[in-house]
């Protein structure tokens, strides 16, 4: 009897070590990483105290931005109520930095009515990603270049112009000849398109579900408009030199609601070619 009694005590306790919450992570744990976790009996997911969004196929999709890095918490509720804790460790990252001195100030920091003016368009920027919360999951698809041609510039680096540090380039720079096409790395459907900013030129800005957006910036023209349902693989630009630049390029970026990612670790990670392309092959 005993022997029986002590058999069942062991099979309760395998059945609820079965059902604990657990999680797998695909991507890069480091700074600038977009990360696509499945998780399993988990009724809600927090990470840093922050709830997240918890997808149909039992996926969740966070990132860290350039400068995040250390111990990260994701607390896992079960649907009984209970928290399980679980720390992800995220490496930090070295950038290229680059020191100029003699620079004249003028060709640093625009006139009053340029910075008021970027500052405004700057502000639409920032409406239209935080406007970005569909359940979208077209970013579980394998994600695609969105252009062809030498890469003259990473993210995270910056420029310290006669000691005064910039902002960090935020984006992966393809350089190509004006009219070169560009083309969705992802389906999606498009939340900005402007022909003409101040810093950025020709920008679009593509929504991919769940706070994950994409921009593309110095565009010499447009070929979608705001409202537009795109698949991966349509052209929906060309390449140009619009914006504060010095040569045709596009300037591709990457957003978690408002943390800036590394469109190089999003390709290295989560394309046909990755070595980790586990969440496409698990739609």
């Amino acid at each position: 009897m005993r022997k029986l009694l002590a058999l069942a005590l062991l099979c309760t306790a395998s059945v609820g070590a079965a059902e604990q919450p657990d999680i797998e992570i695909s991507g890069a744990l480091k700074s600038g990483s977009l990360v696509i976790a499945k998780v399993t009996h988990t009724q809600q997911l927090a990470l840093n105290g922050k709830q997240l969004e918890m997808i149909s196929q039992g996926h969740v999709v966070f990132g860290f931005g350039r400068d995040v890095h250390g111990p990260q918490e994701l607390v896992l509720t079960d649907h009984e109520g209970r928290e399980f804790v679980r720390t992800l460790e995220v490496a930090a990252r070295e950038y290229k930095i680059d020191r100029v001195e003699g620079v004249p100030q003028r060709t640093v920091t625009p006139d009053p009515a340029q910075q008021e003016r970027a500052r405004k368009e700057a502000a639409k920027v920032w409406t239209a990603r935080n406007n970005a919360v569909s359940s979208r999951t077209d970013f579980l698809e394998q994600v695609i270049m969105p252009a062809q041609g030498r890469i003259s510039g990473v993210y995270g680096s910056q420029r310290i112009f006669n000691g005064t540090p910039r902002n960090p380039h935020f984006g992966l720079d393809i350089a190509a000849p004006t009219g070169s096409p560009v083309y969705a790395p992802w389906s999606g459907q498009v939340i900005l398109a402007e022909n003409d900013l101040f810093y950025s030129g020709g920008t679009l800005i593509i929504d991919h579900g769940y706070g994950v957006t994409s921009t593309y910036i110095h565009l010499h023209k447009l070929h979608v408009k705001v409202g537009d349902e795109i698949q991966q693989g349509d052209q929906i630009a060309e390449i140009g030199a619009t914006g504060r630049v010095t040569g045709p390029h596009l300037d591709w970026r990457i957003n978690w609601r408002h943390e800036r990612l590394d469109p190089a670790l999003v390709i290295e990670h989560f394309s046909a070619s990755a070595t980790n392309p586990e969440p496409a092959a698990n739609r």
